[in-house]
């Protein structure tokens, strides 16, 4: 996983904007208005989201369209699922150990 996409995902209007273009393009216009910001600060956390390849841009007339792109949330989901993996063996020795400690209460 790119340290850059944690990185730029890690700012909350990013990570907001994220969420906005996970329902399809939007203008740098529209994603400000959505989330209650100026434009060009809209546009400086668009930079950062474009340069960790996590949104495209196209010009399209005099505005700007981002996109998602799914690539780098796809190698997030993959580096987060190996934690997963991780938390389900620790939760299952905890299981475990409260069943064990619940069959020692039973006998007491």
């Amino acid at each position: 996983m790119d340290v850059a996409t944690l990185s730029a995902l890690a700012e909350p209007n990013r990570l907001q904007m994220v969420e906005l273009l996970r329902d399809g393009p939007l203008t740098v216009g529209e994603i400000a208005d959505q989330l209650g910001i100026r434009q060009p600060q809209a546009s400086k956390h668009l930079k950062v989201l474009n340069e960790a390849r996590i949104v495209d841009v196209r010009p399209q007339a005099n505005q700007r369209i981002y996109n998602l792109r799914p690539e780098p949330l796809q190698d997030m989901q993959t580096w987060i699922q190996s934690f997963r993996r991780l938390w389900e063996d620790r939760f299952d020795r905890l299981d475990a150990y409260l069943e064990e400690l619940q069959k020692e209460n039973k006998t007491e």
